[in-house]
């Protein structure tokens, strides 16, 4: 229960990874703010998760800048006090660098970077002292592919996002790190166009769970992991050591 008493904003609860994380921190005791544009897969979340006591849910657009502090200030209204988030909302698209539009990039950027940019504000304004921010990242943040430019793009923009809010929240005990998954067993994963058509190749053992990304997201998280901040933390299941 090492987040007994503690109140965790969680984005993109409502897809594989989001919803991982819900539950790990709510079985650890969270309460939890759980947020995702899609108001199906986020009560399929809600139904996840057994405590309904310690749960507020808000079906909201995380790329709205003002939807970043309505949920803050309902947290704190709910649960007087807002000791992490954790940004998972994500969003991809496939095309070559000739075809992406202004509106493209203007969307993914939103989603998978302003979002967590508009969350780490209202984190640092009114976040508790000594809380956490755990921005989901990705490989694609240090080795890419063909065709998701603006996706890479953007989880490299968390990356430093995080190193930034690691240097900021230093004086006040906020700890900020990335988690960078690797190839992981969700609808993204599985609906990917570069995976069917065979231009990306996995190898199942390079294929993690949710579970497994959720578990790291709770360690860095957690004051078992005060001495990390600033970090990027790879899972991958080795993915990228390979020559």
């Amino acid at each position: 229960m090492r987040f007994s008493g503690k109140t965790i904003i969680v984005t993109g609860a409502g897809g594989g990874i989001g919803q991982a994380c819900a539950r790990r921190l709510h079985d650890e005791g969270a309460n939890l703010v759980l947020i995702d544009r899609d108001a199906g897969a986020l009560a399929a979340t809600q139904a996840a998760v057994a405590a309904p006591e310690r749960l507020l849910v808000r079906a909201q657009d995380v790329s709205v800048e003002a939807e970043a502090a309505a949920a803050f200030e309902a947290a704190i209204q709910r649960f007087g006090r807002v000791d992490g988030v954790v940004s998972v909302a994500g969003a991809m698209i496939y095309k070559g660098l000739e075809a992406l539009t202004g509106q493209d990039w203007e969307r993914i950027m939103a989603v998978n970077f302003y979002a967590a940019a508009y969350f780490t504000r209202q984190a640092f304004n009114h976040m508790q002292d000594g809380g956490g921010l755990v921005y989901v990242s990705s490989i694609h943040a240090r080795q890419t592919s063909a065709l998701v430019g603006p996706y890479a793009a953007a989880k490299a923009a968390l990356t430093s996002l995080a190193r930034t809010a690691a240097i900021e929240g230093r004086a006040r005990g906020i700890r900020a790190n990335c988690v960078l998954p690797g190839a992981v067993d969700t609808p993204m994963l599985r609906d990917s166009p570069n995976i069917k058509s065979g231009l990306e190749v996995l190898d199942p053992q390079d294929v993690g769970q949710p579970e497994d990304i959720a578990a790291l997201v709770a360690f860095a998280l957690s004051d078992e992991a005060r001495f990390v901040t600033g970090a990027e933390l790879i899972a991958d299941g080795g993915r990228l050591a390979k020559l």
